[in-house]
């Protein structure tokens, strides 16, 4: 449906610009369309939509306006429309994470909902290793800034952020339930995290977060908001202890001492005050890239090219860096090769489990079987590169299932000591005639 309504608004835009442009100002509105159909396939194809309108012989300078209207006005509310691309995490890079009430309801009722949250959040800091720099709990919804597990010396990189929070949320909203006699999802969607570049930054969102309080009116003032216990602002003015919260990094920010660097980040903080609401640091795709729309105005003014993702918070550089960087790696085997390979696979992890490869995608729920098709659905998925989809297709199961499975596949295969690497068949290559 989402993908529906961004083509139609795509369509629509197209419409409107072909015509502005092709259309002589004494055409009438059935010529006007007739240009419009004809060109519109060709024109918006050839090259990327603001050259076409900024290098527009019929436009001349006024190019320049209808580009600002487009990228400031139009594009983000097509952009809305799009869905999400995938979640990009890495050990130990820094991430902005958003969760909010279905249909903007409570997320939490009472004071024992937020401790157990906060209990949960502890329990997940301790056994994946992700770090958490800054927190703030409000009626609907709650911020989170975090060090993706990985990082912390002692834990596997194999705890992403996404295991993190599905541990959190799926205890939390469960517990949730139970307490308040309810049933059904209490979340909105997926949670949304912003991948931060985190020099500039950092600090920045620390304090952007800690101040949510104050800026909806749940505290009066800061002498109210160091005693706040629902924000990560008072474990770090000393007043409520938070052992798991990364309490000393952020304040190595600000100073030697504990007590000097309190006060610098107090001051820190006491100035963000008047800044108010920062759609910056939360908006989307070139907005949030740039640092704003003045940002975002100068680039276009330059006409330069500017790498903007939704996911990330930071400069072009940043943006291109992170994308280069964790974009995933070409398989070794064509999808072909892969789905070849895959019987072999499959009777190989079965012999390693001691089962028969007919029980393995035949449904048994015993668990040597269980075991064995986990190890093949993890490797599947991150050696030869398969989609979940063709591996449950193989295994007769749900894509679901080989998802879950790819986390705990690698876990026994590690607990075994054996290399996946070496489990995997190599890919048949054609004999040269």
């Amino acid at each position: 449906m989402r993908a529906r309504t961004c083509a139609n608004s795509l369509d629509n835009s197209s419409r409107f610009i072909t015509s502005f442009v092709e259309s002589p100002p004494d055409s009438s509105v059935a010529t006007r369309e007739s240009t419009t159909k004809a060109a519109m396939g060709q024109w918006l194809s050839a090259i990327p939509l603001g050259h076409q309108i900024a290098a527009h012989p019929n436009l001349g300078d006024d190019g320049y306006f209808l580009y600002l209207f487009l990228t400031q006005l139009l594009l983000p509310a097509i952009l809305r429309d799009m869905p999400r691309g995938p979640r990009l995490d890495a050990p130990g890079v820094l991430q902005h994470v958003m969760v909010r009430g279905l249909e903007r309801r409570a997320l939490f009722r009472e004071d024992r909902d937020r401790d157990d949250l906060i209990n949960r959040l502890a329990a997940v800091c301790e056994r994946t290793g992700l770090e958490v720099l800054a927190w703030a709990l409000l009626p609907n919804h709650f911020h989170l800034l975090v060090r993706s597990p990985g990082h912390t010396a002692g834990h596997g990189s194999q705890h992403g952020l996404a295991t993190a929070m599905r541990r959190l949320l799926t205890g939390y909203v469960g517990a949730f339930n139970r307490r308040h006699h309810r049933v059904g999802p209490l979340v909105q969607g997926r949670y949304k995290s912003i991948l931060v570049e985190e020099d500039p930054y950092l600090l920045q969102l620390v304090r952007y977060l800690h101040l949510n309080p104050l800026r909806g009116g749940l505290v009066e003032d800061l002498n109210a908001l160091d005693r706040y216990t629902w924000t990560g602002h008072s474990a770090l003015m000393g007043r409520v202890p938070r052992t798991w919260q990364a309490v000393a990094e952020v304040l190595g920010q600000f100073g030697d001492t504990r007590r000097e660097a309190r006060r610098r980040y107090r001051q820190f903080v006491a100035e963000g005050i008047a800044q108010g609401r920062r759609p910056e640091l939360q908006g989307g795709g070139l907005r949030r890239s740039a640092g704003g729309w003045e940002a975002v105005a100068a680039l276009q003014r330059g006409r330069e090219q500017w790498a903007a993702d939704e996911r990330i918070l930071g400069s072009g550089p940043f943006v291109e860096r992170v994308l280069e960087e964790l974009r995933p790696p070409q398989p070794a085997w064509s999808r072909a090769q892969a789905l070849e390979t895959l019987p072999e696979l499959l009777k190989r992890c079965a012999g390693v489990w001691g089962v028969e490869p007919g029980e393995v995608s035949g449904g048994s729920r015993r668990r040597a079987v269980a075991h064995a098709r986990a190890a093949a659905s993890a490797l599947a998925v991150s050696i030869l590169g398969l989609s979940a989809a063709a591996v449950a297709r193989f295994l007769g199961v749900t894509p679901a299932v080989v998802l879950r499975s790819v986390e705990r596949g690698l876990r026994l295969l590690a607990e075994r000591r054996l290399d996946p690497i070496r489990l995997v068949p190599r890919p048949r290559t054609k004999k040269k005639v």
